[in-house]
């Protein structure tokens, strides 16, 4: 698909050129300290939760592959933004060719769009592994979950590449500064001299629906599963259950309440200070990245373990 995303553009001028986040600019410098040490978390924490994913064999479940999906997204998420967004605080590099900013703006809200998806993946997970734990294996086959994760891959890049083609179709004969971190579609469509309404629209209503949809299943997995849960027969169960969907919501929660908030504050906060809203949007793509590794190598005692058993002391044979 992204090579779609390779056709030509109708622009006087060959690239875009970002702020960084406008309003903060002397501190530039030091705020690349903490987003630099955000992504070597996020590198180092979804890295291993792919390693030990790969070299425990107890993790071999459809959860754990999830979550692999998820770390992978996490990856690449960062990756796509904090490289340039260093770039501009530390080496003052905010020109951004065309195709390079398009392209960008690809990958991360398609990749917005996956994550969503991946988090209802997980919630249907849980759902069949507390309600129907005996036809658990049946359900959730590794074929199936291959086809899940094609299918979340392909609706995200379906989501995306019609916005992304008729943002290039657009003419730029104004200026090309985006006073953002990254190419963020509501900020380059403002830059169209033609009338970008129905694109801003689409950029509203489409998220929200795609939000609004998978929240809405979530939401019926999770209510299933709490009246499921009492009717569980031993306590550590219950207890492990609980734990699970504990991690599950918690990073769900990091990821869609920000989110909104970041993208209604673009559209409609016309009083909030153009610096609020760039750094919550940055802190959007590179908080969860960093915290969501943490949030289950520390309440999910499967992957505790798991940590343990692979980078921990090995102890010498009898």
């Amino acid at each position: 698909m992204a090579l779609a995303l390779s056709n030509h553009t109708s622009s006087s001028s060959s690239s875009f050129s970002l702020m960084g986040i406008p309003g903060l600019e002397a501190s530039h410098v030091w705020m690349g300290i903490p987003f630099c040490s955000m992504y070597i978390i996020a590198l180092l924490g979804n890295s291993m939760i792919l390693i030990i994913v790969r070299l425990d064999q107890t993790l071999h479940e459809p959860m754990y592959y999830f979550l692999c999906m998820l770390a992978v997204i996490d990856l690449v998420m960062a990756t796509s933004i904090v490289h340039k967004m260093l770039g501009i605080f530390w080496l003052n590099s905010m020109e951004i060719a065309f195709e390079a900013c398009f392209t960008q703006m690809f990958f991360v809200h398609s990749i917005t769009a996956a994550e969503s998806g991946v988090l209802l993946a997980m919630a249907f997970d849980r759902y069949v592994a507390i309600c129907y734990p005996l036809r658990y294996q049946a359900i959730l086959t590794r074929q199936k979950v291959t086809q899940i994760g094609l299918a979340i891959l392909l609706r995200a890049g379906l989501v995306m590449t019609p916005v992304t083609w008729m943002m290039k179709r657009l003419p730029y004969c104004g200026s090309n500064v985006i006073a953002r971190s990254y190419c963020e579609h509501m900020a380059v469509v403002k830059l169209a001299c033609a009338d970008p309404r129905a694109i801003s629209q689409y950029c509203v209503v489409g998220p929200t629906l795609l939000v609004g949809t998978d929240t809405a299943f979530i939401s019926v997995s999770y209510g299933m599963i709490l009246r499921a849960v009492p009717r569980l027969a031993e306590k550590e169960a219950r207890l492990k259950a609980i734990g699970t969907c504990g991690s599950h919501l918690c990073v769900m929660l990091l990821y869609y309440v920000p989110g909104m908030a970041s993208i209604y504050t673009q559209s409609f906060g016309q009083g909030v200070a153009r610096w609020t809203q760039v750094l919550l949007a940055d802190l959007y793509l590179t908080l969860p990245p960093m915290l969501n590794p943490v949030i289950y190598s520390m309440r999910t005692k499967q992957a505790q373990d798991a940590v343990l058993k692979v980078f921990g002391p090995k102890k010498d044979p009898v």
